[in-house]
């Protein structure tokens, strides 16, 4: 892979978002499949089967409804009770209407760069923590 496609974005966020208002403007439910087991992935628990959960991400459903390039935030009931859940991108399997099934399912590694990089930038983060830091020092200048 070169360099510079490695510092392409991801297309998962704006194929998203893409289906998602197709899939209204169609007046159909959207739903979308989430990796529950993804780090950072904030989903009701008991509902996850399989490390996977569906959502029903129609504007009745759901409030205050965000679908950003990093993650997908909202608000719904579960059992009577409000939730605030956040689904990273990376954990977004596919989005999809529920009365065709029809949608988009998303390449499993297209984030596994990002996390790469990710990994790499956290242990060179440790390895600078690790060494020794000076003391600050002031020096007066005329």
């Amino acid at each position: 892979m070169s360099e510079q496609e490695l510092n392409v974005s991801p297309t998962r966020p704006y194929l998203a978002r893409a289906i998602y208002e197709w899939i209204c403007d169609n007046q159909l439910t959207p739903h979308i499949l989430v990796d529950a087991t993804q780090p950072n992935t904030m989903v009701p628990e008991q509902f996850i089967q399989d490390g996977q959960i569906t959502l029903n991400l129609a504007p009745h459903a759901v409030h205050a409804l965000h679908m950003s390039n990093e993650a997908i935030t909202f608000s719904a009931r579960f059992g009577g009770v409000s939730r605030d859940l956040y689904i990273p991108l990376s954990a977004l399997i596919g989005i999809y209407a529920r009365e065709n099934s029809q949608g988009l399912f998303f390449d499993p590694s297209e984030y596994e760069h990002i996390q790469n990089d990710k990994n790499a930038l956290k242990s060179s983060n440790e390895e600078q923590a690790e060494q020794p830091k000076k003391k600050p020092s002031l020096r007066l200048l005329d």
